[in-house]
């Protein structure tokens, strides 16, 4: 009896482990993601044209590809709960363009290169998933890129880039809010502070 209640038990621990695994579809997000760096972002980065049109291009890509609006909302922490509509609409807008701004100068880096993909790894976090890849550069060992990917039924959209183990998305939450809190929890105050990174000049990749 025993037995084959600890059988019932099991069978059911391994069918919602299934359900877990079937919330994302792997093979298509490992497709999508192909798809933004193959003929998206090497495609943009390797074109022979200018930086305006490189940006162009990769505000065209990043809309499509990239939830800004969902990353813009955790990065905020916190403070979007407290944001007014106003300023939560102005927030996810300048932080659209600077994501926009510094990667169309930081892919640059992989200029000539090309992305490798090395498999998935499963997420805590339900309906998301990590595709693994790696760019070998001129020196040293090859830099391994990650892309955690969000499926909302049949549509898919990157919420986090993970170069060399740093969280883009987790490093601005940390940036974002201790200013915010240093600042008094002014919201307004980060708005300007990002907007004036966007009005800023780009500095070329590799340089400080």
């Amino acid at each position: 009896m025993k037995k084959n209640i600890f059988s019932f038990v099991l069978g059911l621990a391994m069918l919602a482990a299934g359900s877990v695994r079937a919330e994302v579809n792997v093979e298509k997000a490992d497709a999508f993601v192909k798809e933004v760096t193959n003929n998206g972002i090497e495609e943009i980065i390797n074109a022979n044209v200018s930086q305006k049109v490189k940006d162009e291009r990769f505000e065209k890509l990043f809309n499509s590809a990239l939830d800004l609006d969902f990353i813009g909302q955790f990065v905020l922490g916190r403070y979007w709960r407290t944001a007014t509509p106003e300023q939560r609409k102005a927030f996810i807008k300048v932080y659209r363009e600077l994501n926009i701004k510094t990667w169309s100068a930081r892919f640059d880096e992989f200029k000539g290169k090309s992305f490798v993909f090395t498999g998935s790894t499963p997420s805590t976090s339900k309906n998301q998933v990590f595709i693994n890849s790696t760019v070998a550069m001129d020196a040293g060992e090859p830099a391994k890129v990650v892309w955690r990917v969000k499926q909302n039924g049949d549509s898919f959209k990157i919420v986090d880039i993970i170069i060399e183990n740093v969280s883009l998305a987790i490093t601005a939450r940390n940036e974002y809010t201790a200013f915010i809190k240093n600042n008094g929890g002014n919201v307004d105050a980060l708005i300007k502070d990002l907007q004036n990174k966007v009005n800023a000049p780009v500095k070329p990749a590799g340089k400080k």
